[in-house]
């Protein structure tokens, strides 16, 4: 059975290149939502729970990436919002981004203004925090992007009072082309390893990036993009772009 690293890099060649090419008109819907929001002063958030936090890290706060971006966690509710840490270890792992009650939380406890755009990360896109969440910023008015997994999504049952996934909630759905179970390599007995959707779904964050700031050039406007601290005048460009959104943006924790 050739289940190496070199198997590995072929199934993501593949499975990017596939993405890439199924998801450009959605990466251009996507993207057209969030210059929108950007122009009319707006921010995007990003919220993922367990593994998809590190998706909502590659949207907000990073080297090469848009300023005007706000990161959303399960965590806020104690960092900013004073509840005791033990809430985040409390019960079974996973039963936190299950519970649709937090959601509401990590929502006002966010500097979130109505002209804002959100992007909301799940892969299985069932979880009962990620869904409450796309409810209410369905009922706030804003527009919504999900990054997920169609596949998985419609195989799985919603872990939600409604029923409703993430994807019955978007404005624009970007399929990151994860098989069920996120596995691409078959072991043995039936079981599989070699997850894609953390790579997929970071090629899908940067393609719509890229798209925004294709769309903001071509117009003869000035895209607000961080640099990297770590280069000569980094920390000097980021804290003048950082403080047109003083109160709105939040980076740490």
């Amino acid at each position: 059975m050739d289940i190496g690293a070199a198997t590995y890099v072929q199934r993501i060649e593949k499975l990017v290149d596939e993405v890439a090419q199924a998801q450009a008109g959605p990466v251009r819907e996507a993207a057209a939502l969030v210059t929108a929001s950007l122009r009319a002063g707006g921010v995007v958030n990003a919220f993922g729970s367990g593994h998809s936090e590190a998706i909502a890290m590659e949207i907000a706060g990073r080297a090469g990436g848009l300023v005007p971006s706000n990161r959303l966690a399960l965590r806020d509710v104690v960092v900013y919002g004073g509840e005791p840490a033990s809430v985040l270890t409390e019960g079974n792992p996973g039963d936190l981004e299950r519970d649709p009650s937090i959601a509401r939380r990590v929502y006002d406890l966010a500097p979130v203004r109505p002209e804002d755009v959100f992007v909301l990360i799940s892969s299985s896109g069932v979880n009962g925090s990620v869904v409450e969440m796309a409810h209410i910023v369905r009922d706030r008015g804003h527009k919504l992007i999900a990054l997920t997994s169609v596949q998985h999504s419609t195989t799985m049952p919603s872990r939600h009072p409604s029923g409703r996934k993430l994807l019955d909630l978007a404005d624009v759905v970007l399929d990151n082309g994860a098989p069920y179970g996120d596995s691409v390599l078959p072991l043995p007995g039936g079981a599989a390893f070699g997850a894609v959707s953390t790579i997929t779904s970071a090629l899908l964050a940067q393609m719509v990036v890229a798209e925004v700031v294709r769309e903001l050039v071509e117009a003869g406007e000035t895209p607000p993009m961080y640099l990297s601290a770590n280069m000569a005048g980094g920390d000097e460009h980021n804290r003048a772009l950082e403080a047109r959104y003083a109160g709105r943006i939040r980076r740490g924790a």
